[in-house]
């Protein structure tokens, strides 16, 4: 499972809007066959797509789907420590390379994939449903569904766990993690242990501004790249969003908010951050 979030998958999938929709592509080497795990060949992937023009990129959860004009469609989902990027050609192979995407024009799109747990697929678009997790089980996507805060309060309140574990339930809310979690219930003011189903209607309100602000703040300044989690966009430049951080990993050093050391506790086996403001 990827250590990437929201925001660095949103960041590459705008990306790739602007740069390959239109883009033929003329040739793929696959370097490491373990990143496709739905293909026991080469050929069976590079067969394809090759000679097709991606007509369109979007994302389903933490997925890039690129379809095809050839009625195939590529998804890419990035495992830890995977990265992809736009690059001349001629640019030196990078060790851990594991899919190199060729276009007519235009250079390189390199999957890089160094612990081969990376999955990259090729599929019948009329198919792309038994590769993607069913609608009705997926959860709020708040970049692309937009939600009052009234409809997010009846949501929360309908969830007695922990805000923490509701928050990284992938089945509640798609790509809140380990960084962004802890961002958000910062920004409310709110503790990681807190049951949902207790919260104010002002602290639901709180809450909403915070999930929703902090996803959208994270994109705009293009993910968060971290030396133990490191993110880059297309091109190649890292995330700058690891600027405005709170208290994610700044265990000991002072909170913004109330100049008391930001504390670390253990939730779930999982390190969470958090200020003594939080209630």
């Amino acid at each position: 499972m990827s250590e990437f979030e929201l925001p660095e998958i949103e960041t590459l999938k705008r990306d790739l809007e602007r740069d390959a929709v239109g883009r033929k592509i003329k040739v793929v080497e696959i370097e490491a066959l373990k990143s496709m795990p739905h293909h026991r060949t080469k050929k069976s992937f590079t067969s394809l797509v090759e000679g097709a023009k991606i007509e369109m990129v979007e994302r389903n959860e933490l997925s890039i789907v690129m379809t095809l004009n050839n009625e195939h469609t590529i998804v890419i989902t990035l495992g830890n420590g995977a990265s992809m990027v736009r690059c001349p050609s001629k640019t030196k192979t990078e060790s851990g390379t594991a899919v190199v995407i060729t276009f007519t024009q235009g250079g390189d799109l390199r999957i890089i994939d160094p612990d081969n747990t990376s999955e990259v697929t090729a599929i019948a678009t009329e198919e792309l449903d038994t590769l993607l997790t069913p609608e009705d089980e997926r959860g709020l996507d708040l970049l692309v569904q937009p939600l009052s805060w009234i409809d997010f309060g009846r949501f929360i309140l309908g969830h007695k766990d922990p805000l923490k574990a509701v928050l990284m339930n992938d089945k509640l809310f798609v790509g809140i993690g380990l960084i962004y979690s802890d961002e958000i219930l910062f920004d409310a003011g709110l503790r990681y242990d807190r049951k949902a189903n207790a919260l104010t209607t002002q602290e639901i309100r709180r809450l909403y501004r915070s999930v929703v602000g902090i996803l959208f703040d994270a994109v705009k300044y293009r993910g968060t790249s971290l030396e133990k989690r490191p993110f880059v966009d297309l091109n190649g430049d890292p995330g700058d969003y690891g600027d405005h951080i709170s208290v994610y990993g700044k265990n000991g050093e002072l909170s913004p908010r109330s100049r008391l050391p930001i504390e670390k506790a253990q939730f779930k086996g999982k390190p969470v951050y958090f200020c003594s403001t939080q209630v």
